[in-house]
């Protein structure tokens, strides 16, 4: 993970004071950074020493002190495991160690104009657009997201969607040192219900739509509105923008709780608003009225109600923050969407191939009704259902493929620990399967499959993956890329 050259530093005293801590096996020292991972300690670091699901953070704590850290914050039960290091102990390790992080980096996001957009789908379609607009205007932008994290040109893969406390505030302070004007950024229902963002403040936040996914760990959907709804108080925005064609997001928008300003595709009462849109061969070309009248009249290559919400919301979020809405119609055009939504993959075949990162239930319907805008022949998908996550959203994904589809076909995604089968079961419950479509455990044999049956003018749909370029099964990580793989399988058919 990427830190500033500027050298930061901070005493142990200091700490344990800003957070109202207990000292364990005290020494005075002072550290010159802070991580959670063992493996990323740099000598003169404050080790995280946080609890987990599996083990508690304080079984690394000798690792850490073999890589060089100097120091450990963790809680009661982490100091009893070690006392290795000079130890400040508190009772919620991730919110002192987010607090800790803001501080010790000078609240780098505060100092910049940043950017935080949540919801269950169109993150990361939204913030990719936002960093290609505002870096097409002259405005060096850094972007924190699921795919990768970009510092004004240079990238990094991401390793989720919102980096823990001590990452995110380093990527900021890195962000702020190289001159970068704006920040763009994923912000995700565990970063916010995990205090990972507690201490950092946006200009703006954006609210795309909710809707089941999660429900493994926030349980219920009155939880999960909550987690994203904090993102819309003063603790961490100043104004909020709001998709009220969504039940959640009219519901966030009523609540004011922070000022807002309201985005639908239909609605002429919301301050954003299409008043016309058209679908093309190419796309879809549309006029979208917006804050103090203004009128912006273009087009794009992106598909679907669900990417005009997207497009609405970057649009007023870029005018908000001074673009000229005439450099807006003329850019547009040329914005795509980010890697592994709805990316095509054309070596000249006679169907359309598109891969997309579907994984929830309103993803899945979303995605294949505007597959069915633009497809004159049968739409052929392939789904699969993640291992060790919310199962209670299979068999209604399962139930959107069928429906969606003209030849669905049910396969797997990442099992992880579970067993693909049972998935396999859950997900195509009562459904009745019957060929063309197909049940078959093998992901890359379900594509090759697809791709075999498919003919002239129709579309083969893989989803679930995305940009995702491994497949994980019992703890192992094999290579595997859907789009890789759909290449391949068109290219051995012609």
């Amino acid at each position: 993970m990427a830190r500033p050259f500027n050298e930061f530093s901070y005493s142990l005293s200091d700490a344990a004071e800003l957070l109202g801590a207990e000292k364990v096996n005290f020494s005075e020292v002072t550290f010159t950074g802070l991580t959670q991972t063992d493996s990323d300690i740099q000598p003169g670091d404050l080790f995280l020493a946080y609890p987990g699901a599996k083990s508690h953070g304080a079984h690394f704590i000798a690792s850490a002190k073999a890589h060089g850290a100097v120091a450990v914050l963790t809680d009661a039960e982490g100091a009893a495991i070690s006392q290795e290091l000079p130890t400040i102990v508190v009772e919620n390790v991730r919110e002192a160690g987010a607090v800790l992080a803001t501080s010790f980096y000078h609240s780098p996001i505060r100092d910049l104009a940043s950017i935080g957009i949540t919801g269950t789908n169109g993150k990361t379609t939204v913030t990719t657009l936002l960093y290609q607009l505002l870096s097409a205007v002259g405005r060096e932008t850094g972007l924190i997201g699921t795919v990768e994290t970009r510092i004004g040109a240079d990238s990094i893969a991401s390793k989720r969607t919102t980096p823990e406390a001590a990452d995110l505030q380093a990527l900021a302070a890195t962000m702020r040192e190289r001159h970068l004007r704006h920040l763009v950024m994923e912000v995700s229902s565990h970063s916010l219900n995990l205090k990972r963002m507690v201490g950092s403040h946006f200009s703006i936040v954006g609210f795309t739509n909710l809707s089941q996914d999660h429900l493994d760990y926030h349980k219920d959907m009155e939880s999960y509105f909550a987690a994203k709804s904090k993102l819309f108080t003063h603790e961490y925005a100043d104004l909020g923008f709001v998709n009220i064609d969504d039940a959640y997001g009219q519901r966030l928008f009523e609540s004011q709780s922070i000022p807002m300003i309201s985005l639908s595709r239909l609605n002429p009462k919301a301050t954003w608003h299409f008043t016309s849109t058209t679908s093309t061969a190419t796309g879809t070309e549309f006029t979208a009225r917006g804050k103090d009248g203004v009128l912006i009249e273009s087009k794009t290559p992106m598909r679907g109600g669900f990417n005009l919400d997207n497009l609405l919301l970057v649009m007023a979020i870029a005018y908000e923050c001074g673009v000229d809405p005439l450099e807006m119609a003329t850019l547009t055009p040329s914005l795509h969407g980010a890697p592994g939504r709805l990316e095509s993959v054309s070596l000249g075949q006679n169907f359309t191939a598109l891969v997309d990162y579907a994984h929830s239930p309103d993803a899945v319907i979303n995605v294949l009704g505007a597959i069915r805008e633009f497809t004159a022949g049968k739409i052929i998908g392939v789904l699969g259902c993640g291992g060790d996550r919310d199962s209670s959203k299979r068999s209604l994904m399962g139930k959107a493929l069928h429906e969606g589809c003209d030849v669905a076909i049910f396969t797997s995604d990442n099992p992880r620990s579970e067993d693909p089968t049972q998935i396999l079961r859950e997900m195509v419950g009562e459904l009745s399967v019957v060929t063309p479509s197909a049940v078959m455990e093998d992901r890359a044999a379900a594509i090759k499959y697809a791709v075999s049956i498919a003919a002239a003018g129709d579309t083969v749909v893989i989803l679930g993956k995305g940009h995702e370029s491994g497949q994980e099964i019992q703890g192992v990580v094999t290579p595997f890329d859907d789009r890789l793989q759909l290449a391949q399988e068109i290219e051995s058919k012609r």
